[in-house]
C-alpha cells in the first residue's frame, strides 16, 4: 500500500509566445512543443476546452504527444458553469464531456468546473450540480475539483456538499480569491497564482520550499498546521492522496520554471 501519494506539478497550457527561447529551446518547431513540456512537466492544465469545443483527434494527438504517466486536466466549458441556474447544465455538460475526452485514455486527470467571481454559493443550486457529475464516461473513471471565487463559499455547507459527492476544492493561492485548504475529494488540486516574471522560479525558493512541504504534507494524508480548515469536519484522515499543483496566471513566463523547480524538490521525475 502506498505510504504517500504522487505530486504533480505543471502549467496552463502549453503555447505561449514568451516561452519560446526561455522555457523552449530556440527553434524548436510549434508541433514540438506538448512532446518537450510533457517531459519535463507532469500535468498540464488545458484552458482552451473553457471556450469551445475540439475534435476527438485532438484529445488523441495529445494523448500520442506525451509519455505514460503524464495526466492533463481539462477545464469544463464556461457554458456550464456560468449560467443563473447551475441545474440547467446538462446539456451543456453532455456537449464537453463527449467532444472526446476518452480519447485521453490514463493521460486524463481531474476535470476542473471554474466559476466566475460574481457567482455565489447557494446551497440547492450548487448540489443541483453537483448531482450532475458523472463518476465516469464510457468506462472511464472521472475526477473533478470546483474553484470558486466568492467569499460566501467558505461556508461549512458548501464544504459538506463536496465531501458528500467526493469533489474536491481547489485550494487557491491568488490576490483575492478565497484560499480554502479544506480536502473534499481523493485528491488535491492547487492554482498558485503569486508568482513573479521577474523571479527565476516565478515563486521565491523559500516560498517554494513552503509550498513543497505543504503538498507533501497532503500527499501523505495530511492537513498542514498553516493551511487551518474552514470546515473541521474535512480534516483529512491519513490517507494518501495525489497532489495536483499548476503555476498560474501571473509570472507565467517563468511558471514552467517554478514548476520544475517544484517536482526537483518532491523528487519526482518526468517520464522520458
Amino acid at each position: 500500500m502506498k505510504k504517500t501519494g504522487v505530486i504533480r506539478a505543471g502549467i496552463g497550457g502549453w503555447t505561449f509566445e514568451p516561452w519560446r527561447g526561455v522555457f523552449y529551446p530556440k527553434g524548436l518547431k510549434q508541433a514540438q512543443e506538448l512532446e518537450y513540456a510533457s517531459r519535463r512537466l507532469t500535468v498540464i492544465e488545458v484552458n482552451g476546452t473553457y471556450y469551445s469545443t475540439f475534435k476527438p483527434d485532438s484529445f488523441a494527438k495529445w494523448r500520442a504527444a506525451t509519455p505514460d504517466g503524464f495526466k492533463f486536466s481539462i477545464k469544463a466549458s464556461r457554458f456550464c458553469t456560468n449560467r443563473k441556474v447551475l441545474a440547467d447544465m446538462g446539456q451543456s455538460m453532455e456537449v464537453f464531456l463527449n467532444q472526446g475526452l476518452v480519447e485521453l485514455g490514463d493521460r486524463l486527470g481531474p476535470i476542473l468546473w471554474q466559476f466566475m467571481g460574481t457567482k455565489k454559493f447557494e446551497p440547492a443550486d450548487f448540489e443541483g450540480f453537483l448531482k450532475l457529475l458523472p463518476d465516469r464516461l464510457e468506462g472511464l473513471p472521472l475526477r473533478h475539483v470546483v474553484e470558486v471565487r466568492h467569499d460566501s463559499f467558505k461556508d461549512p455547507a458548501f464544504l459538506a456538499l463536496c465531501r458528500k459527492y467526493k469533489v474536491a476544492v481547489c485550494l487557491a493561492d491568488h490576490e483575492t480569491y478565497p484560499l480554502i485548504p479544506d480536502v473534499t475529494g481523493d485528491f488535491v488540486y492547487a492554482r498558485l497564482q503569486t508568482g513573479s516574471d521577474d523571479i527565476e522560479t516565478a515563486y521565491p525558493p523559500a516560498e517554494l520550499d513552503h509550498w513543497t512541504e505543504r503538498f507533501r504534507i497532503f500527499a501523505a494524508g495530511g492537513q498542514p498546521e498553516d493551511l487551518a480548515c474552514i470546515d473541521p469536519a474535512t480534516a483529512p484522515e491519513r490517507t494518501p492522496r495525489d497532489v495536483f499543483a499548476f503555476f498560474i496566471h501571473e509570472g507565467k513566463v517563468r511558471a514552467p520554471a517554478a514548476a520544475m523547480a517544484l517536482l526537483e524538490r518532491v523528487g519526482e521525475r518526468p517520464a522520458d
